[in-house]
């Protein structure tokens, strides 16, 4: 089965839409813990639109399963936090300054300096690495040469042809999983997963470990209900 990492990027959106601490960000996370979601994901920017810095922090004082914490590693600052904080897993993405979400996976072979540099940095640090890519066979077999320890597939384009026709959506997914697995890498996913599509992608992909979600399960919680939420992805997986 693959694991559940919950992006609360959006409680925090939601809080900081108003001042204060309401809803209260560390409540969530633990309440998403304790319903059953085996990692909290959170995804810094620069403007501190939605996670803060300082969030990062108290996230880590008490997050109990997996903390993931994914951006831009183009960003000193990011760098920065990631290794004061030492997340059991930690994504590199390839943002630009003032992007509203993650749209493309790293060309790694156009950055293979680039990142096998700073994925030692953190590997060299204890926290594994997983490098955003789109399901394109060679960013994988590129990836494979940088030394991270997995990917993270980008599935925009799935959740897009979905309902249009699945099969053909899933393909290109299939084989850069079957690839990743082949080259000894960890495979997660994560980008317009939902409890429409969530199942038959897991079904398929071979040797998913995680899946990080926030935008579709947040928005969920809204008629479902958080821990009732968490339950019903779960089962998806």
């Amino acid at each position: 089965m693959a694991r559940l990492s919950v992006n609360i990027n959006k409680i925090a959106t939601l809080r900081n839409s108003r001042g204060g601490n309401n809803p209260d960000l560390i409540q969530v996370a633990k309440d998403c813990e304790r319903f059953g979601a085996q990692g909290i994901t959170v995804h810094p920017r620069p403007d501190e639109r939605h996670i803060r810095y300082n969030d990062v922090f108290e996230l880590k004082k008490i997050v109990t399963t997996e903390f993931n914490i994914e951006g831009n590693c183009q960003e000193e600052k990011f760098v920065e936090l990631v290794l004061a904080n030492k997340p059991e897993q930690v994504t590199l993405v390839p943002d630009v300054l003032g992007q509203i979400t993650s749209n493309h996976g790293w060309d790694t072979i156009a950055n293979k300096e680039y990142l096998t540099g700073i994925i030692k940095v953190f590997k060299d640090a204890g926290i594994r690495v997983s490098i955003f890519v789109d399901p394109v066979v060679e960013m994988v077999e590129g990836a494979a040469k940088t030394g991270t320890d997995r990917i993270e597939l980008y599935t925009e384009a799935y959740a897009h042809q979905y309902r249009q026709n699945k099969e053909q959506a899933i393909a290109p997914y299939v084989k850069a999983a079957k690839t990743a697995h082949k080259l000894g890498l960890g495979i997660n996913a994560g980008h317009d997963l939902d409890l429409n599509n969530l199942k038959y992608f897991a079904e398929n992909i071979p040797a998913l470990d995680e899946v990080s979600i926030g935008h579709a399960l947040i928005s969920d919680a809204l008629y479902y209900g958080l821990e009732n939420t968490v339950q019903m992805y779960l089962r998806q997986l």
